[in-house]
């Protein structure tokens, strides 16, 4: 099992009203971190696995913006075990929970 946290504001991109390039940058940058805090713990373990995102933040999003809010970061994940995301070996589950005002980070694990 492999646990990493990364410092990391995941917002619902689906309501958000900003500038494409911006968004991109925004989405490149989920992307690349989530990669990067996985390659730094070591290299991909074995397939199928199951993947928990987890949302740490003072408010919770619903279920589809929750799961769509992890787009980048489930690109990143996948990147790092070298598949796409939708390899039927993955099983991807989201969860958030509230660890105070102004905390925001992302725990991924890899089972």
């Amino acid at each position: 099992m492999i646990e990493v946290t990364v410092d990391m504001k995941i917002l619902s991109v689906a309501n958000i009203r900003m500038h494409w390039a911006v968004k991109a940058r925004l989405v490149k940058g989920q992307r690349q971190k989530a990669f990067n805090a996985l390659c730094a713990v070591g290299a991909p373990i074995p397939l199928p696995c199951t993947i928990v995102l987890t949302r740490v933040a003072p408010r919770g999003l619903d279920g589809d913006n929750l799961q769509s809010a992890f787009k980048a970061t489930r690109d990143g994940v996948a990147d790092w075990l070298g598949v796409d995301d939708g390899d039927g070996r993955l099983d991807w589950q989201y969860r958030q929970r509230s660890d105070g005002v102004k905390v925001y980070r992302v725990e991924i694990e890899v089972i």
